[in-house]
């Protein structure tokens, strides 16, 4: 069976990063890395936009459409490394006035980690006792619960939903560093030729693609399917594209990779933060597990 975008789905895709490219640009990303802090007047574009309320229905003032199209949407802003509690606040709109607009930053527990709890106007779900703590991730403040609340947490942001919009952002990230790199490759001459040339660089390329474009089908059928056993298996796909990705396109930069003006080291440390919210390797790899167990032979 073959799955292909409709025309709506590709101009959705297409908007989505368009108004990503005009707005949030190199600059601005220089810019939000450096200040730490959300941008609000991005946040309400965004709202005006409707990305918050996707999947909100027409009868509640949202747009009217279903979970592959937020997954187009969220597989942008992973490509761009938009920052901000964007799973909380898109889960949020219809239940929290101003989630839907952007009027009104939500945050909720993930995992053992808050992002943007700082930031956030609304927190769904028990913090308590939160504290901050270094992220290696400039771009994602982080609060850490206390043990005894993160094995009890149940907030919103937990769900399978968030687990797949999670595995969207991991997918664009992948095709951004797979992107990067290709880029670069054609580009950086060495010994009088295009890094590209040698065939250890096209083995990084090749396999980088490979990874992105399973995960792609693995998240796209996701969205269609809504299985939790295929959503688990998306983000087992997507993380791997997402960190393996970045860590291959910074060995074809080489050095350059880890310079403050490249992206690619950031893209690097949003994948490893992202995979530490629910439904990461442990959690995805032991319900496919549990499934393939519950088969009968």
């Amino acid at each position: 069976m073959r799955f292909q975008l409709t025309e709506d789905q590709r101009a959705l895709r297409d908007g989505v990063r368009g108004l990503l490219e005009r707005r949030f640009d190199r600059e601005a990303l220089r810019a939000a890395v450096g200040s730490g802090r959300l941008d609000r007047a991005l946040w309400r574009q965004l709202g005006e936009a409707g990305f918050f309320a996707l999947r909100l229905p027409e009868s509640s003032g949202g747009v009217g459409l279903g979970l592959a199209e937020a997954v187009l949407a969220f597989e942008e802003a992973g490509r761009a490394l938009l920052p901000g509690p964007l799973i909380a606040t898109h889960l949020a709109a219809g239940e929290v006035p101003g989630a839907a607009t952007g009027e009104t930053v939500v945050a909720a527990p993930d995992g053992p980690l808050v992002e943007w709890l700082a930031d956030a106007d609304v927190v769904r779900g028990e913090t308590a006792g939160a504290v901050p703590v270094r992220s290696v991730d400039p771009l994602t403040p982080l609060h850490r619960l206390p043990e005894p609340a993160t094995a009890a947490v149940t907030a919103p942001a937990a769900g399978p939903v968030a687990v797949l919009l999670t595995a969207a952002e991991q997918l664009g990230s992948a095709g951004r560093t797979c992107d990067l790199a290709v880029q670069h490759a054609r580009l950086r001459e060495q010994f009088g030729r295009p890094v590209g040339a040698f065939q250890a660089v096209q083995h990084l390329c090749a396999d980088m693609l490979v990874r992105v474009e399973v995960a792609r089908a693995a998240v796209y059928a996701a969205a269609v399917t809504a299985d939790p056993v295929d959503i688990a298996a998306a983000r087992l796909l997507a993380d791997d594209a997402a960190v393996r990705g970045a860590r291959d396109c910074l060995q074809v930069h080489g050095g350059m990779g880890f310079t403050w003006e490249s992206e690619v080291h950031l893209h690097l440390k949003r994948a490893w933060v992202r995979t530490r919210r629910t439904g990461g390797v442990t959690e995805s790899a032991e319900l496919l597990a549990a499934d393939l167990a519950a088969e009968p032979v």
